[in-house]
C-alpha cells in the first residue's frame, strides 16, 4: 500500500470513529444536544481535530442522517419483483421495516421524532411530491401500483395511500419501542395483525380510490 492509500485510509477511519461517536451521543442524549466539544470528549481529541475531518455539526448531522436512510433503502429494496406477489412483497417491506426499526430502537426514535430542519429535509414524508423525492416512498407506491394494476388510480392517490400506510406503520414502531414490555409474542400479534389489516382488509377489498372518495362525503 502506498504513502497515498494509507493517508486516505486513515482519514476515512478517522471520520469513521467520529461519526460513531456522534451516532452514541444522538442515542443517549438525543440529536439536539450533539456539539463538537461533546464528539471530541468522547474519542479524547481535540474540537480542531474535528473541525479537520468535518465543517460543522451539521455536516456531521447530514452524513449519518443519510447513511440512516440508505439502512432504510437496502431493506426496502432487497426484494425482488419477480418474486413475490404484489401484495406478498407489501406483506414484506413493511415487516422487514419494522424489524429494522425495532433493532436500533433508540436511534429510529430520536431520528425520526426530531422537528429541526436539518433532520426534517431528510425524514419529512407528507409533503405533495414526496414520491419524486424520497426512494422509499418511491418504492412503496411502486408496490401499490402494481397492486392495483387493473384499477384506474392516478399517481397522487397511490402518493397519498402510501403516506398514511408509511405513517400508520410510524405510529405502530413507536408504541412498540416505548410499550418494551409486551412481550415477544404480544409484539409479533401486533405486527401481524398491523400488515392483515393494511394488504389483506383494506388496500385488497377496499381500493383506496373508494376510500378516499367515502372521505369527501360527510355523513350526519
Amino acid at each position: 500500500m502506498g504513502i497515498k492509500e494509507r493517508k486516505e485510509r486513515e482519514k476515512n477511519e478517522q471520520r469513521e470513529l467520529i461519526l460513531n461517536a456522534a451516532s452514541e451521543i444522538i442515542k443517549k442524549e438525543g440529536i439536539e444536544n450533539l456539539s463538537i466539544r461533546k464528539i471530541a470528549a468522547t474519542i479524547e481529541y481535540s474540537p480542531a481535530i474535528i473541525y479537520h475531518y468535518f465543517h460543522n455539526k451539521e455536516e456531521i448531522i447530514n452524513i449519518l442522517m443519510k447513511n440512516g436512510y440508505e439502512k432504510i433503502l437496502v431493506v426496502l429494496s432487497s426484494e425482488k419483483d419477480n418474486i413475490h406477489k404484489p401484495e406478498e412483497k407489501l406483506e414484506n417491506l413493511l415487516r422487514k421495516y419494522i424489524d429494522m426499526a425495532l433493532q436500533m430502537p433508540e436511534e429510529y426514535k430520536t431520528v425520526l421524532l426530531n422537528h429541526s430542519p436539518q433532520v426534517l429535509e431528510h425524514t419529512s414524508i407528507l409533503f405533495q411530491g414526496v414520491s419524486s423525492e424520497r426512494e422509499s416512498l418511491r418504492i412503496l407506491c411502486k408496490c401499490l401500483k402494481d397492486i392495483y394494476v387493473n384499477e384506474n388510480m392516478d399517481a397522487s392517490m397511490l402518493e397519498l395511500t402510501a403516506q398514511i400506510i408509511w405513517t400508520a406503520t410510524f405510529g405502530l414502531i413507536l408504541r412498540l419501542i416505548i410499550e418494551k414490555n409486551i412481550g415477544v409474542e404480544q409484539r409479533e400479534r401486533l405486527i401481524d395483525q398491523h400488515i392483515n389489516l393494511i394488504v389483506h382488509r383494506i388496500l385488497i377489498k377496499i381500493p383506496p380510490n373508494i376510500l378516499f372518495s367515502l372521505g369527501e362525503h360527510k355523513i350526519y
